[in-house]
């Protein structure tokens, strides 16, 4: 088959690899219909975590069941499926109390959590390729309705769009709260697209790319442009001085200014002084224990110095962790049905797997109107 093979920083190549086989008797083969380039596999792309040559990049993946192990009895061979990043055995302490982002079993380094063609994140191949192994796949697939209807909103409901609501969650949006997000990419788009949905009353997007600012209203929030004023004093005036009630952080370790250099610590600075006194933070963007390549000695060890002392101070509530797919997704998936969400008002570009090097060179670089890529493997 062919795949979106990673050689080094910088340079992938779509190569044949060996077909994915049945390997255990949970096991299913997905023959992918289309898989998304996400921010986070720019962190191998740019070599700033280590990513295994040979490796098959994607784990934002759906597609259609090929064939099936005997031991799975719920998915069957034709159906639709969603694939969620998090790959969760379903049956360990974590998996059964909701977090499936830290099975303890799926990963054979011992590290909480596993997922699909991501450092670190265990053995397993990706899915920007024409076929896609998931073990525990009774557990893990989301079956979706057949045909093709929705189907760039539905290859949202492997990572962005449950991260995006994983954000405002942990933020506690409810009715009526004003909510400020750092960060308008794509998870950025999507926790405000969730926050909508929630019922928030305002919705703040801070941002310095015009691309990407000029979607923040496809979602119903406000832009706001750091590149020519402070967001934290725009979002403080624009909420009668009181700041917001909730802020997600969607942007993570490689923040930086509009001139392009790195300051770990900005997001949560800004999302610190623009939440009022008692209110509550969701950090869904990246932050790494080590980073060779960050631009303070302490961020390379994975310590960020943020302005926790006027969070303690503010009484703020900040929660944080990779999102558990499956709490979210078949709830995403029924809003995706009955027209309420459209996450895939940002899909950019729908290219085909062999375009793949140039759409990661493209998306790498912050090319004016490259938001968000999906492939299709079958063209």
């Amino acid at each position: 088959m062919k795949a979106v093979v990673y050689h080094g920083p910088f340079d992938v190549s779509v190569e044949t690899v060996e077909d994915p086989k049945i390997e255990a008797a949970n096991d299913a083969i997905v023959r992918i219909t289309s898989a998304n380039i996400c921010g986070s596999d720019l962190h191998p792309y740019e070599g700033r975590v280590e990513f295994e040559p040979g490796s098959v990049f994607g784990h934002e993946n759906m597609g259609v069941v090929e064939e099936v192990g005997p031991g799975v009895n719920r998915v069957q061979v034709g159906d639709r499926v969603s694939v969620p990043f998090n790959l969760a055995c379903g049956t360990c302490r974590n998996c059964t109390e909701g977090f499936t982002s830290a099975c303890l079993r799926a990963n054979p380094s011992g590290q909480p959590g596993a997922g699909y063609g991501y450092p670190m994140m265990g053995p397993y191949r990706g899915g920007q390729a024409e076929y896609l192994r998931v073990p525990w796949a009774d557990f893990n697939l989301l079956e979706l309705p057949k045909g093709g209807e929705h189907e760039l909103d539905f290859t949202m409901l492997s990572d962005i769009f449950p991260t995006g609501f994983h954000g405002t969650e942990l933020a506690q949006v409810s009715a009526g709260n004003t909510v400020a997000i750092w960060g308008a990419g794509p998870v950025g788009l999507m926790a405000a697209h969730s926050a909508a949905i929630r019922g928030a009353s305002q919705v703040f997007v801070v941002d310095f790319e015009p691309d990407r600012l000029k979607l923040v209203e496809r979602f119903g929030a406000t832009p706001v442009d750091a590149s020519n004023s402070d967001p934290v004093e725009a979002i403080i005036e624009l909420t009668d001085g009181f700041g917001v009630d909730c802020g997600v952080e969607a942007v993570g370790y490689q923040a930086h200014d509009p001139a392009g250099e790195e300051h770990p610590a900005m997001v949560m600075d800004g999302l610190i002084a623009a939440v009022r006194a008692t209110g509550r933070i969701g950090v869904v963007g990246v932050y790494e224990p080590q980073d060779p390549g960050a631009a303070t000695d302490a961020a390379k060890e994975g310590r960020y110095a943020f302005d926790f002392g006027t969070a303690f101070t503010k009484g703020l509530s900040i929660g944080t962790g990779q999102c558990p797919v499956k709490k979210y997704n078949r709830q995403l998936r029924d809003l995706i049905i009955r027209d309420i969400a459209t996450p895939g008002l940002i899909v950019s570009h729908e290219l085909g797997l062999d375009e793949a090097p140039r759409a990661y060179d493209q998306f790498d670089k912050r090319v004016d109107g490259w938001t968000k890529v999906v492939l299709h493997p079958a063209g």
